[in-house]
């Protein structure tokens, strides 16, 4: 008797060539893995002016507004002991990792994707992973990795933005609001800044690199301390405070 198996027919009363064996073995092992995985996706209604707090341990972490009026969160779980459990705030929703699986050892990636209303403010962190957060006119956007990931905040509009991160690059691409204040500190990686050309405000730039650049936005104003490793100076009124901090990486602003 013959049996068709991955589009080959093996007799059975033969043994197997440890070949096929193998390549049976490492892909049930694939498909095992796989299924290891929890997939959750739930939505929360919310109004059009509400935060997401988001603590995690380690994954990707995406926020990215839409046009309805609710939160949804889809998570990817990279291993079966992991859980989390949203708290829905009166003003819009929390989201705990680290703390709902304290003691629970290695939990591995919590991947995130979260839509949110545009009007969202935005305050999420994770130990190590990337950050991405989009089209977001919030009050304030904070971003921080503890460890290592990069952090890409594109089409910001807020009046409060902070990114943080201990190795990786930092990337804003958005507006400097009248009287906003604006804070971008790595340890090792590159920040860039990019902003339309009319934008003013006060600049604190610092790196022990020296590799500040600053463009279109360079003028007369601008004091250089310690050999050129800060910046200090107006861009048109200066009615925003920008600080930004490098330890060994670069700084540079893109005119948008």
């Amino acid at each position: 008797m013959k049996t068709r198996l991955f589009g080959t027919y093996f007799n059975q009363s033969r043994t197997r060539p440890l070949p096929v064996l193998i390549a049976l073995a490492l892909g049930l092992a694939g498909v095992a893995s796989v299924g290891a995985q929890q997939h959750v996706s739930k939505r929360y209604p919310a109004g059009k002016n509400v935060r997401l707090q988001l603590k995690n341990i380690q994954g990707t972490i995406i926020v990215e507004s839409w046009e309805r009026d609710e939160i949804k969160v889809a998570a990817t779980m990279e291993s079966p002991s992991a859980h989390f459990s949203p708290i829905q705030l009166k003003d819009g929703l929390s989201i705990d990792v680290m703390g709902d699986n304290r003691g629970r050892g290695d939990v591995g990636d919590v991947n995130f994707k979260i839509q949110v209303p545009v009007n969202t403010s935005v305050d999420v962190e994770t130990r190590r992973g990337d950050i991405h957060v989009s089209n977001i006119r919030g009050g304030s956007v904070r971003a921080r990795v503890s460890s290592e990931g990069d952090i890409d905040l594109t089409g910001i509009s807020a009046s409060q933005v902070i990114a943080s991160n201990t190795t990786g690059n930092i990337f804003f691409d958005g507006e400097f609001a009248r009287g906003g204040n604006y804070e971008f500190n790595s340890g090792k990686g590159n920040i860039n800044i990019r902003i339309p050309g009319e934008s003013a405000f006060r600049l604190v730039a610092a790196t022990q690199s020296k590799r500040i650049e600053l463009g279109h936005f360079w003028n007369k104003s601008f004091v250089s301390l310690g050999g050129g490793r800060k910046y200090v100076g107006d861009v048109g009124d200066g009615r925003a405070s920008v600080t930004v901090t490098n330890l060994s990486g670069s700084i540079s602003f893109i005119r948008r």
